[in-house]
């Protein structure tokens, strides 16, 4: 499909969504369960340096994002990175790029429902057993499934709340904690080794991506070449300090102590200047967080299974309709059961850097796009986002990407490749069968 097709059909959307709105979806999108388990791993690799790998995160999405605000602003189309990486590279890269954000969707679920499952296992510790950890898990997946099958639709207002629920708990935890921080439990005497940051850097980025997600509505957008690039950067701004101060705290109240908690970090510190209501505070913060990440993600994720079997890539029997409530109940029953066999499987870490593998690559094949946007000056609507020495912005984004990347595990690239590799043939499969008919 061409830019100018697809931006005949975008016409018809409302361009509703202005600097405030976009800020809060990716706010939103951010900041999930994450936060509040990643604390102790960092800490257990870095100590009181783990601020440092904040920083250099934080460094790194300034790259990326530069590179999302200078192609949004030139493909203002629903699809956000998806779209910019189609526009680019053609339908087959695209089709990849989508992929990679199937698997970063499969890996962040899993993910976080192994955090769900922690967070109820210390507060009901009978559930904690492995088996129970199960049962835990096919009934998280098991209720969503029912009730996205059955068509229930969460309105804008539960969204509101679950995300009040997660923010204002980390909000408290700063506030208060920032008060009962030792300062010798945040010295540290010398620079971290290369690896130990990278290590930590290639998983903190689990708590930093989300931006891919919010700019999905693109061509929803209110003149996207000014919106995009200001949300972005007002995001990331209050994220990253958010971020720092909660690892300060928690490094702060706990030191060295803060790595041997790293099912509730942030529960344990709150619980020493809280008593036992800040830790029953921040486990339920975690457990509203996680639960409401993975209602979002069965609702939405799915779609792509059954877009997948509309198309062709997969089985027709893919795209199948509930005849009663009209849901993709196949696509949805696939995706949760591919979801529940990661999370029996992995633990939150190896699920995370599986998943920020799978996003790396895919902020890797935008950053490239964005540079091709550069070259060819492709542009929509308005004045695009410029500035002076941009078009080294995508280089240096893929510099920071590839160092990242190289403290990853050959099993995460492997699992990817797997993915990729059946994908293509799928997509080859469609096209000689397209030309065949």
């Amino acid at each position: 499909m061409s830019i100018q097709r697809a931006e005949t059909v975008d016409h018809q959307l409302v361009r509703g969504i202005g600097i405030p709105a976009l800020t809060a979806n990716i706010v939103s999108s951010t900041s999930g369960a994450g936060i509040f388990v990643i604390p102790a791993t960092v800490a257990r690799g870095l100590g009181p340096a783990a601020p440092l790998a904040f920083v250099c995160c934080a460094i790194a999405m300034v790259l990326f994002v530069t590179c999302f605000a200078i192609a949004g602003s030139r493909v203002s189309l629903t699809g956000g990175l998806y779209a910019y990486v189609e526009v680019a590279f053609g339908r087959y890269v695209g089709f990849l790029a989508g992929m990679l954000y199937f698997l970063t969707a499969l890996g962040a679920v899993a993910g976080v429902v192994n955090v769900l499952a922690n967070s109820v296992a210390l507060v009901v510790p009978f559930l904690g057993s492995p088996m129970m950890r199960v049962v835990v898990m096919l009934a998280v997946y098991g209720s969503l499934v029912l009730i996205n099958i059955r068509g229930v639709r969460k309105g804008a207002g539960t969204v509101t709340v679950i995300t009040i629920a997660k923010i204002l708990p980390l909000l408290l935890f700063i506030c208060v904690g920032a008060f009962f921080v030792h300062p010798p439990n945040l010295s540290w005497s010398g620079w971290p080794g290369s690896k130990s940051l990278g290590d930590a850097v290639v998983l903190l980025m689990f708590a930093f991506v989300g931006i891919e997600v919010a700019l999905i509505p693109s061509g929803e957008v209110k003149n996207p070449a000014r919106t995009v690039p200001r949300s972005a950067y007002l995001a990331l701004v209050f994220t990253t300090i958010v971020y720092v101060m909660i690892q300060l705290v928690a490094q702060g109240t706990l030191g060295a102590d803060l790595a041997n908690h790293p099912d509730s970090p942030l529960a344990e510190s709150a619980a020493k200047f809280l008593g036992n209501i800040g830790r029953t505070i921040l486990l339920a913060g975690a457990t509203i967080s996680a639960f409401g990440f993975v209602t979002s993600d069965i609702l939405s994720s799915p779609r792509m299974i059954f877009a997948f079997g509309r198309d062709g890539a997969l089985p027709a029997f893919f795209a199948h309709v509930h005849p009663r409530y009209r849901s993709p109940d196949v696509a949805i029953i696939t995706y949760a059961l591919l979801a529940l066999g990661l999370s029996i499987s992995g633990s939150f870490e190896q699920l995370a850097v599986l998943s920020n593998v799978a996003v790396l690559l895919m902020y890797f094949l935008c950053c490239a796009g964005c540079w091709v946007l550069l070259q060819r000056n492709v542009r929509s609507e308005g004045e695009p986002f410029n500035f002076p020495g941009m078009k080294v912005v995508p280089g240096l984004a893929i510099i920071a990407i590839i160092w990242i990347l190289a403290h990853a595990t050959m099993r995460e690239f492997a699992v990817t490749g797997i993915v990729l590799t059946i994908a293509s043939v799928l997509y080859l499969i469609r096209v000689q069968l397209r030309r065949k008919s």
